[in-house]
């Protein structure tokens, strides 16, 4: 089994783990009496599209099947979410609806997907996130067309309302944390040992007996419903969905944030994200239009300079990016 982050946080004391992650979310939570709510809406965005990240990891680092129609997921959590909170309900609910929704597409899509390999499942996955665009861009009486979905609500969990930019983004953290305690649970688990065993030998786990699909078929799942959440989170920040939320700009994004921060890990997508967000949305800004040249170039320089991400284990030695190691695997 080849090494990874995960396997090598799994050596190390248990308490650590833990300890880093309370005093990272303390430090997050934090945030809005540090930062003017300029600076806070952005750390909220960076949460969401690191939630995103982190649950595509799951299927690039763990499952070792990356994909281009991973915001497919996102983009019907947000516009479910949205949805019911402008008919249904604005509580949490709708954030449930979300992730439902998104859970429910990920098993149908997931039903398929596992059963391609390489090239074959990027493209199925880049046309499922293109045919859902397209859908959400015709379907206007439900989705609002090309003008997106708005006037949502602001969304409430008990008495907390998420109806300011301090506000919605403990609303973010707390759902965050969530999503990223599940990810964790799940990568950590004899479950989680089972998917990188069947990412490194697809052929070996069935030989030995095991459902080798089944497991790829439960990550997918997985990995659709937090994108879901994810989306849904994005929804109550942006009080607007528009179907670019659903195409390959955004999928493309969530990749580049796994690239750069390392697919091995869970944090280090999370940083990925920062990263891109930072560059994208702040640095950007000042660019003149320029900012997505800014994360073509961020982009090349950590493949030449950190070919395995920012928190890619020392000593592990270079490796390709996934779509070039399945296309080799293709070539054989």
């Amino acid at each position: 089994m080849t090494a990874g982050t995960l396997t090598t946080l799994a050596r190390r004391p248990r308490w650590l783990a833990p300890a880093t992650s309370v005093v990272t979310v303390g430090a997050l939570a934090a945030g809005p009496f540090l930062l003017l709510p300029y600076a806070t809406a952005t750390l909220t965005r960076m949460l969401v599209f690191g939630l995103l990240a982190a649950s595509l990891s799951v299927l690039v680092g763990l499952a070792g099947t990356p994909s281009l129609g991973h915001a497919a997921f996102f983009g019907a959590g947000a516009y479910a979410t949205a949805w019911t909170a402008v008919h249904q309900t604005s509580t949490v609910l709708a954030l449930c609806a979300g992730t439902l929704v998104a859970a429910v597409l990920a098993a149908l899509v997931g039903a398929v997907a596992v059963r391609t390999h390489g090239v074959w499942f990027l493209m199925f996955t880049l046309a499922v996130g293109e045919l859902l665009q397209q859908t959400a861009d015709s379907w206007e009486p439900v989705t609002g067309g090309s003008n997106g979905l708005y006037g949502i609500p602001a969304l409430a969990v008990g008495p907390l309302v998420a109806d300011g930019p301090a506000t919605t983004y403990w609303f973010v953290l707390i759902f965050f944390v969530l999503g990223m305690a599940t990810l964790w649970a799940v990568a950590t688990s004899s479950f989680g040992t089972r998917l990188r065993a069947v990412r490194d030998s697809e052929d070996r786990m069935r030989a030995l007996g095991h459902r080798a699909t089944a497991v790829k078929w439960t990550a997918f799942l997985l990995a659709g419903a937090v994108a879901g959440l994810a989306g849904g989170l994005f929804a109550a920040q942006q009080r607007l969905v528009t179907p670019a939320d659903l195409g390959f700009s955004t999928s493309a994004l969530a990749l580049l944030a796994v690239v750069i921060g390392g697919s091995g890990s869970l944090w280090g997508p999370v940083l990925g994200a920062a990263l891109v967000i930072a560059v994208r949305d702040v640095l950007g800004a000042d660019l003149d239009g320029h900012g997505p040249l800014a994360l073509g170039l961020l982009f090349v320089l950590v493949v030449y300079l950190l070919p395995g991400g920012f928190l890619r284990p020392r000593g592990a030695g270079p490796r390709p990016l996934p779509g070039i190691r399945l296309l080799r695997r293709d070539q054989r």
